[in-house]
C-alpha cells in the first residue's frame, strides 16, 4: 500500500525591483485547491513602481492563502503555502500548520527567490537580480501570537539615503486603529463610552482585537478604534453592528464644545485613503523634487491652427491608419527636434560628482493618470523613432499605463517630460519636474479663439504651453529659446525642415 507524503512550502514576497520594502495584493489569482505549475501566476501585487504579477516558483497545490487581497505585505513575508507533494517532505505538525523547517526552505537555484549566479538572489523575470547574497533564513519557532503588521519591523536598507526633504521609508507611522494620533483624545473618549472596562498598560499595546477582515476595513474607514470595542460575536469577535453602536454612541455623545455650535466634521461622512503604492512614490518623489531643484516656469500661447490640418491630411494617410495622430503627437515631435538644437535642456545635476550629465539621448517621459495614481512612463530613445513609430509607442505607452501594467524599468531613465492637461481641458499649469529631470512640458488644450492673423481678428486654434526648468542647469534664455523653438514648431510644423 503506497503512502501519501507531503512538503509544504511557502513563498516570500519577493523584492520586485530597486529595494522596494513593501506591496499591496491587489488580487489573487488562485484560490485554496487549486493546482499551480511553476510560474503560473499566483497574484497581483502593487508596489510603490507598478502593479505586477508574482509567477509561482513551485508545482503543487495552493494550501493557504496567507493574506486576503488589499492588504500591505512586507517584503520577506511569506504570503501563500503550497503542497509540492515532494517524497520525503516534511509533514504539517499535528495542529495543522507546516513545519518549521519547510516553511522556512527557500525556493529552489534560479526560481523566484531562490539562488541566482555570483551569490545573488533572483527576483522577477525581467527586472535584474538583487546584488546581495542569497542564503537561507534562520528558523523560527511558532509564535504564541502573530505581531501586527504595524510592529514588524521594515526589511533594512544600507543604500545611500534618502536626499533630506523626502520621508523616511524604513519606518511607519503608528496608527491606532485607523485613528491618526491627533485623535487620540477623541478614542480615549470613546474608550470610556464602548469598553470602559478595555484597558492597556501605559506605553504597551493592548491585544489584538478580534474581528474579520472586512469588519476591520468598515471600522477603520469610519475611524472607530477596535481595541475600543467588546465584541459581542462568538468567542468576542466584533461585528458590523458592535461598530456602528460605537458609532452611535460617540455621535449622541457630543463634546462640551459641540453642545455650543453644530459640528464641523464628523467621521461618519469622511473619506480615508491609505497613502501607499504609486501614489506614496509619486508624492514623495514630487516633495524631494520641488525642494531640491529651484522651478522657473515660462508660458507661451500659440496659434496651431496649421498643426491641426496638418494632423486632419495625416490622419487620412494610409501608413498612419492604424496609429492616433494627436495633438501630443506633434507637441512629443517638437520637444524633439528642439532638444537637438538645445541639448543642455535634457540633462541632469549630479549633486555627488558636482557635474551636469548632458545626454544625446531623449528618454521621452509621458505624465498619466491612472486610478493608482500618477505615473511616468518613458519612451526610450524616442529621438530615433520615425512620425509613425512615435505615434504607436505614444500609443502603447499610455495603454499600458491606463491598464496598471506599465513595468518599473519603463518608469525610470527618463529625461524630458511631457504633461498633457489639455486631455482635462485645462489651458495651462507650473508642472514640477520629473526628479533627475532638467524640464518639463505642460501641454495645454487646444480651442477656438479670436486671433490676429495676417493684421486681421480671425477664429484660430490657438494652444498655451508652460516649460518648467531646474534653474541650476537651464538659464532664462536656454529656456525661453526652447520653449520658442517648440512653438515655432506648432504653430508651422514647415520650420522642421529647417532644424
Amino acid at each position: 500500500m503506497t503512502s501519501t507524503t507531503s512538503a509544504l512550502r511557502q513563498f516570500k514576497l519577493p523584492d520586485v525591483g530597486e529595494g522596494l520594502t513593501e506591496g499591496e495584493i491587489l488580487q489573487w489569482l488562485v484560490a485554496v485547491g487549486d493546482t499551480v505549475a511553476v510560474n503560473q501566476p499566483l497574484c497581483e501585487v502593487e508596489t510603490a513602481k507598478a502593479a505586477v504579477e508574482l509567477p509561482s516558483p513551485f508545482a503543487g497545490t495552493v494550501v493557504e492563502l496567507l493574506f486576503e487581497a488589499g492588504t500591505m505585505v512586507d517584503v520577506g513575508t511569506p504570503i501563500i503555502t503550497i503542497d509540492t507533494g515532494e517524497a520525503g517532505g516534511a509533514a504539517p505538525g499535528v495542529d495543522g500548520t507546516p513545519d518549521a523547517a519547510a516553511a522556512d526552505d527557500e525556493p529552489a537555484a534560479g526560481l523566484i527567490g531562490g539562488a541566482a549566479p555570483g551569490g545573488r538572489t533572483a527576483v522577477l523575470v525581467g527586472y535584474g537580480p538583487r546584488t546581495t547574497e542569497a542564503r537561507r533564513r534562520p528558523r523560527r519557532q511558532p509564535p504564541a501570537a502573530a505581531p501586527r503588521a504595524a510592529d514588524r519591523p521594515l526589511p533594512s536598507d544600507d543604500g545611500p539615503p534618502l536626499l533630506a526633504t523626502a520621508p523616511d521609508m524604513r519606518t511607519k507611522p503608528v496608527r491606532h486603529g485607523g485613528l491618526e494620533v491627533g485623535r487620540q483624545a477623541e478614542a480615549a473618549a470613546l474608550s470610556e463610552a464602548a469598553a470602559p472596562t478595555r484597558e492597556a498598560a501605559p506605553g504597551r499595546r493592548g491585544p489584538r482585537p478580534l474581528a474579520k477582515p472586512p469588519v476591520r476595513k468598515y471600522a477603520k474607514d469610519l475611524g472607530v478604534d477596535l481595541t475600543t470595542l467588546a465584541g459581542s460575536g462568538a468567542g468576542g469577535c466584533i461585528t458590523r453592528a458592535d461598530v456602528d453602536a460605537a458609532l452611535a454612541a460617540r455621535s449622541a455623545t457630543p463634546s462640551p464644545q459641540a453642545t455650543a455650535a453644530a459640528p464641523v466634521a464628523d467621521g461618519a461622512r469622511e473619506q480615508r485613503i491609505p497613502i501607499k503604492g504609486v501614489r506614496k512614490h509619486t508624492a514623495a518623489a514630487m516633495v524631494a523634487s520641488a525642494f531640491t531643484a529651484p522651478h522657473v516656469t515660462e508660458f507661451l500661447t500659440v496659434d496651431v491652427t496649421r498643426m491641426m490640418k496638418l494632423r486632419a491630411r495625416l490622419a487620412a494617410r494610409p501608413e498612419l491608419a492604424d496609429v492616433k495622430v494627436s495633438p501630443l503627437l506633434f507637441v512629443a515631435k517638437a520637444v524633439l527636434l528642439a532638444v537637438r538644437r538645445h541639448p543642455m535642456i535634457n540633462s541632469s545635476w549630479d549633486e555627488a560628482a558636482q557635474e551636469i550629465v548632458v545626454k544625446d539621448y531623449v528618454n521621452l517621459g509621458i505624465a498619466a493618470a491612472t486610478p493608482r495614481g500618477l505615473v511616468v512612463p518613458n519612451i526610450k530613445d524616442a529621438g530615433r523613432l520615425s512620425l509613425a513609430e512615435l505615434a504607436a509607442a505614444l500609443g502603447d505607452l499610455t495603454a499600458t499605463a491606463r491598464d496598471g501594467r506599465t513595468a518599473p524599468g519603463d518608469m525610470t531613465g527618463g529625461t524630458f517630460t511631457i504633461t498633457n492637461v489639455g486631455v482635462f481641458g485645462v489651458d495651462t499649469g507650473t508642472p514640477i519636474l520629473n526628479p533627475g529631470e532638467a524640464a518639463i512640458l505642460a501641454f495645454g488644450a487646444v480651442r477656438e479663439m479670436p486671433w490676429v492673423h495676417k493684421g486681421r481678428i480671425r477664429v484660430r486654434q490657438v494652444t498655451q504651453l508652460a516649460l518648467s526648468f531646474d534653474h541650476r542647469i537651464v538659464d532664462g534664455e536656454l529656456g525661453s529659446r526652447f520653449l520658442a523653438d517648440v512653438g515655432a514648431l506648432l504653430h508651422d510644423p514647415g520650420n522642421a525642415l529647417t532644424f
